[in-house]
This record gives C-alpha cells, structure tokens and sequence, in this order.
C-alpha cells in the first residue's frame, strides 16, 4: 500500500499580497482622475457673509405670526391671494427656531390645503 501523501500547507500570504496591490493600484489610478486645484487660485469665503431671508419667503414669527416682505399676513389664504402665480406655487418658509412644531405644521397644512404646490423650509445652514 501506498502511504498517502501529504498536502503541503501554503500560507495564504499570495493571495493577500495581490489583494493589496490590487486596491494599492486602484487608489493610485483613483486619485489621479481628479486634477489638482491650480495653487494661485483663491476661493471665495461666505464666513463673512450676512445671511438673510429670500424676499419672496413668508417669516413666521415664534408667537406664530405671518410677515411677507415686512409686512403682517393674516392668513395662509390672504398670504396666497397675495401672489400673481397662486395655482401651484412653491411657498418658502422661514420658521423661527423656537416656533412650535405644531404650529409650523398647522401652518404648512394651511397652506397646502389653499393651493399651494410645494411648501420649503429655509433653515439657518441653507441661507450660509
């Protein structure tokens, strides 16, 4: 009889080597798709900038008042009957950060149900 033979145990070391080097080409071809920015151009900063509401947002105040362009709104319907395109209008929001949430979806539904399209919310990072 005939001993069997033994299987020679390799370490699965190459197949890991040609992993790595699969994702170390990969990363370098990656990374050069993109070109660099030119070093003399200088980009613009907005940390300086003052943020202010879209003139044709509605500002509703934290008691829950309604302002349109400064001027007091005494309803989601006399706000629209404002507008010349009132059939299907995005409205803008602009709640104050302590107005209730109940009330700024009274509001929204309020607005929806007179006509409105879409209703945004311009928070404090979309005017940055």
């Amino acid at each position: 009889m005939r001993r069997p033979r033994e299987k020679s145990r390799r370490e699965p070391t190459i197949a890991l080597i040609n992993i790595v080097f699969l994702m170390l080409v990969f990363f370098m071809v990656a990374g050069t798709l993109a070109q660099p920015l030119d070093r003399d151009l200088k980009l613009i900063r907005t940390a300086d900038l003052e943020g202010r509401a879209p003139p044709d947002a509605l500002v509703i105040a934290e008691d829950g008042t309604l302002t349109y362009r400064g001027v007091q709104i005494l309803s989601a319907d006399s706000f629209l009957l404002r507008l010349e395109d009132r059939a299907q209008a995005d409205i803008r929001l602009i709640p104050d950060r302590n107005l209730p949430a109940q009330d700024l979806v009274r509001i929204t539904r309020e607005l929806r149900g007179a006509g409105a399209g879409r209703v945004l919310i311009i928070t404090e990072r979309g005017l940055e």
